[in-house]
């Protein structure tokens, strides 16, 4: 088992590709980098976790998708082509849905 030993948030301009089909992939904004180490201390590697909560190797992902890369493009450069749009979490019910976000 892997342990977190540290955890910072990401800069903006960083994204995590997903495949989702063979001619289709999704970008999503890196939220968060996250040190893990093995139990026994070695083998460590820095995981990004997107912002609806997917990272490489998680079993709750979203179903069909395989992690591509993770990308970085300059805020001044634009976003990515495939950017999925971004989403706030509406509780409704006691359980959690996600809604598209609207620009202030």
């Amino acid at each position: 088992m892997k342990r977190i030993v540290e955890i910072v948030p990401a800069r903006p301009g960083w994204y995590a590709r997903w495949q989702l089909a063979p001619d289709a992939t999704r970008c999503y904004p890196v939220s968060l980098w996250a040190l893990l180490e093995e139990a026994d201390g070695t083998g460590r590697e820095v995981v990004g976790m997107d912002c609806i909560g997917q990272w490489p190797g998680a079993d709750d992902n979203e179903a069909g998708g395989e992690f591509v890369r993770y990308l970085y493009q300059t805020p001044d450069s634009g976003k990515p082509d495939d950017i999925e749009p971004p989403t706030t979490v509406e509780l409704r019910d006691g359980a959690p849905r996600l809604q598209p976000m609207t620009a202030p």
